[in-house]
């Protein structure tokens, strides 16, 4: 999938919704558990009554791994369930991994060959070795953490070069030359909404991975206003606040109606933009 293909659908759904699958077992409605797969079960209820709203899933795969195989063959059943029933959907594997040499390599095969995910992410803090060996598959992404949200991110982020900028300015620089924007997307948090101009500077025409929209207080008109570019160039992540929304057996329902507040949000802001 290239950066066209992402924008079509983001104007066909008038949505750049990426739905995170941050599916906690200890928050399974009780009437899939007595089901061989719950966390399997939840993902496929909440990835029914999203699919038209959302452009993206991307689960995050602590959630998974902490239940050892039945929570790996969770997500593998969650990535076969979409690629046979909504093929346009964009995967993102919230992996996070940044290691080098064979291990990286073989990091990129679980994730694109084994698992067929579209995209990773990835640390770039080991450098350039770290990430090359994903971008060797041909129409799968490398998601790059730029700045993230979290307070430790004053830690390295965004410590001062010795000419008075930040480092996450460079590595974004940096990284963004080692590929394209058809396999390049870095991640933004969606709490440092105030230095998206200055990024977009640095990268007009990359696609964003902005989380922390929701729960975690990022505020959706303000990211999108500071960094969308005439593609959108965006993918917000909503986790919890949508398929938490309710923990009944209503909460498919819940889920898609907090799905549609946002993707009507994201349809006014696209339309002023004009970019819809």
């Amino acid at each position: 999938m290239t950066s066209s293909d992402l924008y079509r659908n983001i104007k066909k759904k008038t949505s750049f919704l990426c739905v995170g699958l941050d599916t906690d077992f200890n928050k399974i409605p009780k009437f899939l558990l007595d089901k061989p797969y719950p966390v399997f079960e939840f993902n496929k209820h909440i990835i029914d009554a999203t699919e038209d709203l959302a452009v993206a899933y991307k689960p995050n795969l602590a959630f998974y791994e902490s239940l050892g195989a039945a929570g790996w063959m969770s997500l593998e059943m969650t990535i076969n369930y979409v690629r046979e029933n909504y093929p346009d959907i964009f995967l993102i594997a919230d992996a996070k991994r940044g290691d080098i040499g064979n291990t990286s390599t073989l990091y990129a095969n679980a994730f694109f060959r084994n698992l067929d995910f579209d995209a990773v992410t990835l640390s770039p803090y080991m450098g350039k070795d770290s990430i090359m060996p994903y971008m060797e598959f041909k129409n799968k992404w490398s998601v790059i953490l730029g700045l993230t949200s979290n307070a430790g991110s004053r830690d390295f982020q965004q410590m001062e070069t010795g000419d008075g900028k930040p480092l996450y300015e460079e590595v974004i620089r940096t990284a963004a030359s080692w590929g394209t924007v058809d396999n390049t997307m870095f991640v933004i948090g969606a709490t440092k909404a105030d230095q998206l101009k200055s990024i977009r500077k640095i990268i007009p025409d990359h696609f964003l991975l902005v989380p922390g929209v929701g729960t975690q207080g990022g505020d959706l008109e303000e990211v999108f206003l500071n960094g969308y570019n005439n593609s959108c160039g965006m993918l917000i992540n909503v986790s919890r606040s949508i398929i938490y929304a309710d923990v009944t057996n209503r909460f498919e329902i819940s889920a898609r109606q907090k799905a549609i507040e946002y993707r009507d949000q994201m349809e006014v802001l696209m339309t002023k933009a004009g970019i819809i």
